[in-house]
């Protein structure tokens, strides 16, 4: 065996470099963390040739003293922490001490620095691994880092360097991230000596969202909605897309945790789960998300570039993350004109045209039933809904979930305002109902709408206590992970609630006996291992409620008015109000939109009135 040796320091960074640096965007994102962590307001980033022959990145913050500037550049030498108790709890974007060790050992390195209170700069450079003496400079307060032909000693690494355009696009991504995850600092972008990117310093809500509309696109606001929810030492903020503008591709999904940006199972998981019930299949949401919790309860220490974290209490905090998503999703009617608004009482309100809100203190607010003036001639009837399917689920739970009349008030002068959707004025095609509210002209897909309607209708009927279990005319017996079995056995009262039935048999099985009713057909080896594998992972699972409510999707389907009935005058409004007061009412079980609305502006664009 070779004898075991220490290696030379320039080895080692250049190891490390390995770890941490992929291309030049990930120098620019260790320089700009540490710009942020000086306490910068404005950080400028200089780029040539894509990184390959410049990077440098300016700063006004705090600065370094002299006799520090060869410690910056030596490994594991930090000013972000100092013992093990700070490691726990980490609020800088850097503490690993290896950014500037790593970077300097594989491109030809400068750094300039000023402290504020300082009469002058100095300056240290490092070529080849080899630090040269500090000598004073011109600067103002702040520091600048020059990275100069990356990768130029280690050729190796140079030739996996893509284009200078593919390059340039990472960069001006990080940038994008790091932009929205601080929204006080002022960032400026030139490529080849071209301004690209400035983004002014935020200082309001509304500057935020300003923002996040250039990152984002400027239609995003307009088709988001606001969260912002506290609970059990946790804070959620930020924006979520709505269903209807989701993408086919997850490119502009930004979570950040404690200001830094992570991709984390957990974190993808709880999303996911959160627009299952109103997204297309194989579609992605937008979001730019904030979550804030104690330090000590997340291990930023897990990946060399700090693009993972670690979460203490993963089930805590993805119950925390789906249950607020839900809820606000769950809000979004048809017919709102705003988004959501945080209450000076830190609890989430919805802000909608005419809706009633009520909240419970520590949870999301869920707005109530419209309520619009019924005159008192009006009759009340029930939407056209066939009864074979509500039959069949009746026989599944025991008990129908009755339609419930709906009024259908009609419009009247003395009324005031029209509804949200407004009053139905005629029927296209026998497949869209047309409307005129305040804003101007409304188009239903009154097939999509009843069907959402519907969909809901059925699952507000069904409860744990009225589930009916089909018992297994042969037990089946399934071998699972010793992790998933032990997940079987600590969760078994849970997955009875919903009729599962099944016991730990071993160290790796476990013996399946009921099912739930409703899913009787289905793979019952697939459904358990997919339950088991998500309640290992996560703590929880919603698998037997995502796949009782495909069926129940399906159902309501078959069961809401068809394209090509004709509905009179009191039966489109009878929708219409329904549609106001459903949950999810803005889109169908599939995530296609229900309505859109077309303002009197537009119309006048259309027709060039005033022109």
């Amino acid at each position: 065996m070779p004898v075991i040796r220490p290696l030379p320091p320039e080895l080692i960074n250049q190891i490390a470099a390995g770890e941490v640096i992929e291309r030049p965007s990930s120098v620019v994102k260790e320089l700009v963390e540490n710009s942020l962590d000086a306490g910068a307001a404005r950080i400028e980033v200089d780029i040539e040739q894509g990184g390959a022959r410049l990077i440098r990145v300016r700063d006004d913050g705090g600065g370094i003293a002299p006799d520090e500037l060869p410690l910056a550049v030596a490994s594991h030498a930090t000013s972000k922490i100092g013992s093990f108790d700070d490691l726990e709890h980490v609020a800088s974007m850097g503490f690993r001490g290896e950014a500037l060790a790593s970077v300097s050992s594989v491109a030809r390195f400068a750094l300039t620095s000023r402290q504020r209170d300082a009469e002058a700069a100095f300056r240290i450079e490092v070529d080849g691994g080899k630090l040269q003496a500090a000598r004073p400079a011109q600067h103002p307060p702040g520091t600048s880092v020059e990275v100069r032909d990356l990768f130029y000693n280690v050729p190796a690494r140079k030739k996996f360097m893509r284009a200078e355009r593919t390059e340039f696009a990472h960069i001006d991504d990080l940038l994008k991230s790091l932009a929205l995850a601080r929204g006080s600092v002022e960032f400026r972008l030139s490529h080849n000596g071209k301004p690209v990117r400035i983004w002014k310093a935020a200082r309001d809500a509304q500057a935020q969202l300003a923002r996040v509309a250039e990152v984002l696109g400027e239609d995003f606001p307009a088709q988001s909605l606001r969260v912002d929810h506290a609970a059990a030492g946790m804070r959620l903020s930020g924006w979520v897309g709505l269903p209807t503008a989701s993408r086919s591709q997850a490119d502009q999904q930004y979570f950040y945790v404690n200001g830094r940006l992570v991709r984390d199972r957990v974190v993808a998981h709880a999303v996911r789960q959160a627009y299952a019930d109103v997204l297309f299949h194989g579609r992605h949401p937008v979001f730019a998300l904030y979550l804030e919790l104690d330090p000590a309860g997340v291990d930023v220490n897990v990946h060399p570039a700090k693009h993972e974290v670690r979460f203490r209490e993963q089930r805590l905090v993805h119950d925390f993350l789906f249950r607020t998503l839900h809820e606000a999703l769950a809000q979004t009617r048809a017919g709102q004109v705003e988004s959501h608004a945080q209450a000076d009482d830190g609890r989430l309100h919805m802000s909608t045209a005419g809706a009633v809100h009520a909240s419970a203190p520590g949870l999301p607010a869920v707005a109530g039933t419209a309520a619009w003036p019924v005159r008192a001639d009006q009759s009340r009837l029930a939407l056209g809904v066939r009864d074979e399917p509500l039959a069949d689920y009746a026989a599944l739970l025991g008990e129908p979930p009755r339609m419930a009349a709906v009024a259908a008030p009609m419009p009247a002068a003395e009324e005031g305002e029209a509804p949200p959707l407004g009053y139905a004025i005629a029927q296209l095609k026998s497949i869209y109902i047309l409307a005129e509210n305040a804003q101007g002209l409304v188009l239903v897909d009154m097939h999509a709408a009843h069907e959402r309607i519907t969909y809901e209708k059925l699952k507000s009927g069904r409860t744990l206590s009225n589930l009916r279990s089909q018992l297994l005319l042969v037990p089946l017996n399934l071998a699972v992970s010793a992790k998933e079995a032990a997940a079987a056995e600590e969760h078994a009262e849970a997955l009875a609630d919903w009729g599962l039935e099944l016991s730990r048999s071993g160290p790796s099985g476990v013996v399946v006996r009921r099912i739930p009713a409703l899913l009787e057909g289905a793979d019952v080896a697939q459904l358990t291992r997919d339950v088991l594998a998500e309640l290992a992972q996560h703590g929880s699972s919603r698998r037997l409620q995502e796949l009782e409510n495909e069926l129940l999707s399906t159902m309501a389907c078959h069961g809401s008015v068809r394209a090509g009935r004709r509905l009179t005058i009191p039966e489109m409004n009878a929708l219409l109000r329904e549609m106001e007061a459903t949950e999810r009412s803005g889109q169908c079980n599939h995530g296609r939109p229900t309505w859109t609305q077309l303002s009197l502006s537009e119309l006048d664009r259309l027709f060039m009135r005033g022109r």
